[in-house]
């Protein structure tokens, strides 16, 4: 039976766990959970998921199949190096540690199977959208049990290391830029006189059936828009105001500064 012990106990262990207890992939008795003081998130924890709290990393990491590196990118070096002493030889590691590359956790752990994983929020009602990297030694029956754990939080989809620069600005910080989308589009409806329950509910409805015609893949997003866009009417109306307004630089600015900010930090870890 595989055996996981998380080292960190956030916001996104807490996700991943959830979706693995809720799915039926591991049984909670055999994840195991361990963080740098915080007790009380532990205890937490245990009463909603009934995982082990691990006070004694030692026994769990030797025995450890799998060790998800959960912790926040500040507290990576000194978890990496308390842990490197206890890991079973043959355990896989999974990061969620945004910016730390699997070169970085290697210089630490040493060689052996490492995965990266670059989730998003969404994680926590099973939506995530998740890119991921490995390298040399996860064979490919790791890869396939891997993104079936994985699988328990939402999509998962492989992408080279270099890539996860990019998707940590469009789909690890995502999520942020559609609820600011939001809160403007829930501002300006409620200033022509809806409120804001109304408006909160046409908003994300129509987000999510533009969600399902994009997800079916068998139209472009342009000829979408176009569909959508009579001549001389309402749509082509507030689209001219998006042109004007250069809302195609902000959202490449958006990208571009967001997976720079990757990079840099990213820099610092190594």
């Amino acid at each position: 039976m595989t055996k996981i012990v998380f080292v960190g106990a956030g916001s996104m262990a807490e996700a991943i766990i959830n979706g693995l207890t809720k799915e039926d992939k591991v049984s909670p008795e055999f994840i195991h959970v361990t963080n740098k003081s915080d007790v009380d998130q532990l205890q937490l924890l245990k009463k909603a998921y009934n995982v082990q709290i691990v006070c004694e990393k030692k026994i769990a990491l030797t025995e450890a199949n799998i060790v998800f590196l959960a912790m926040k990118p500040k507290d990576a070096k000194e978890a990496l190096t308390g842990i490197a002493p206890f890991l079973n030889k043959n355990a896989t590691i999974i990061s969620v540690i945004a910016g730390v590359t699997i070169q970085t956790i290697t210089n630490y752990l040493g060689r052996r199977p490492i995965a990266r994983v670059m989730p998003n929020t969404s994680a926590a009602v099973g939506l995530s959208a998740s890119a991921i990297s490995w390298n040399d030694l996860v064979s490919e029956e790791e890869k396939k049990s891997i993104v079936s754990l994985l699988e328990s939080i939402g999509t998962v989809q492989a992408v080279d290391e270099e890539d996860l620069h990019v998707v940590t600005a469009l789909s690890g910080s995502g999520p942020a830029y559609f609820y600011y989308f939001a809160e403007q589009f829930e501002a300006a409806a409620m200033k022509h006189g809806l409120n804001k329950s109304d408006a909160r509910h046409l908003f994300v409805q129509t987000m999510e059936g533009a969600a399902q015609m994009l997800k079916k893949g068998d139209v472009e997003p342009n000829e979408l828009r176009r569909r959508v866009t009579s001549p001389g009417g309402t749509t082509e109306a507030g689209l001219e105001q998006l042109i004007q307004y250069n809302v195609k630089d902000a959202i490449f600015a958006c990208i571009d500064a967001a997976q720079n900010k990757s990079r840099v930090l990213g820099k610092q870890y190594e």
